[in-house]
């Protein structure tokens, strides 16, 4: 016989087992609503780090590329040898001399510059006393995330034509925000390495409207992107009749929908940096 038990383990009632769990409707929705939710939330998260960097890291980057832009212009100024042409250094240059007669013109020095190389710095005294932003060549992205870019095709400062720069609203320095401000005969000062050149907003400075100029162009505009006849030789078509300076900024703020367009024309001779070091009367204002 053997010593071997077979123990027969007992049969297992149905009945013990727990009852298993069905998920009703509400559970389903309650998981996909807190699914949606988390969704939500990420995405407004990466939203708001996307306007943190649009607002205010892109603006630091474009003012150090800026420090930067300043000290190479300056650099490069100083050795520029348009500095030492005939009469670019004579302090006297554009007054009248002793005996009566005309007094001696100021001739610019030719700009050239390659796609990204500085090569003026803009002033408007409207947007604050301290407003410079130096301009680079070109008008694309990579050279807008640095200040204003000068569109390739048009004229330089001083010349006969459109002296046409585009800049960012908002983001990248924001350096045309508040263009929006300026007035009918506001000053434009554009500083190349021997020269000023003072342009004013075109419109009736004394009712304030952008509009009666006899030329017909307006002082101020807001156009579609598409509308590249704004910064035509003559804004808005035609042959050059004069010496302008167009900006152009995305409008509105925030938005890139459309553009804000403001014209001005040269007003008077080129001014040698020799003759007022320190700039013409209108960077006051």
């Amino acid at each position: 016989m053997s010593s071997t038990l077979d123990v027969e383990a007992p049969a297992t009632d149905p009945r013990d087992e727990p009852p298993a769990r069905h998920r009703s409707s509400g559970d389903v929705a309650r998981t996909v609503v807190r699914g949606i939710s988390q969704t939500l939330i990420t995405l407004g998260l990466v939203a708001l780090l996307f306007v943190v960097y649009q607002l205010w890291v892109t603006d630091l980057l474009a003012a150090r590329a800026q420090d930067r832009l300043t000290e190479q212009l300056q650099d490069q100024w100083a050795g520029s040898p348009a500095l030492d042409t005939p009469g670019a250094t004579d302090p006297t240059e554009g007054t009248p001399p002793a005996d009566g007669s005309a007094p001696p013109t100021h001739t610019p020095a030719p700009i050239e510059a390659g796609i990204g190389d500085p090569f003026a710095i803009l002033h408007i005294p409207r947007l604050g006393d301290d407003y410079a932003r130096v301009v680079v060549q070109g008008s694309s992205e990579v050279q807008l995330e640095q200040g204003p870019g000068h569109y390739v095709d048009t004229a330089m400062p001083g010349e006969q034509g459109n002296f046409s720069v585009a800049g960012h609203r908002v983001g990248r320095g924001s350096p045309f925000l508040d263009l929006d401000r300026m007035r009918p005969g506001d000053a434009i000062v554009v500083e190349t390495a021997d020269s000023w050149f003072v342009y004013r907003v075109l419109g009736d400075p004394a009712t304030g409207e952008f509009t009666g100029d006899p030329t017909g162009i307006p002082g101020r505009e807001v156009v579609r992107p598409s509308q590249v006849s704004v910064i035509a030789p003559t804004p808005g078509g035609g042959e050059p009749t004069g010496a302008y300076l167009t900006l152009t900024t995305c409008h509105p703020r925030y938005s890139a929908a459309q553009r804000l367009i403001l014209h001005a024309r040269l007003d008077g001779a080129p001014i040698s940096k020799a003759a007022a070091p320190d700039g013409p009367a209108a960077l006051a204002g």
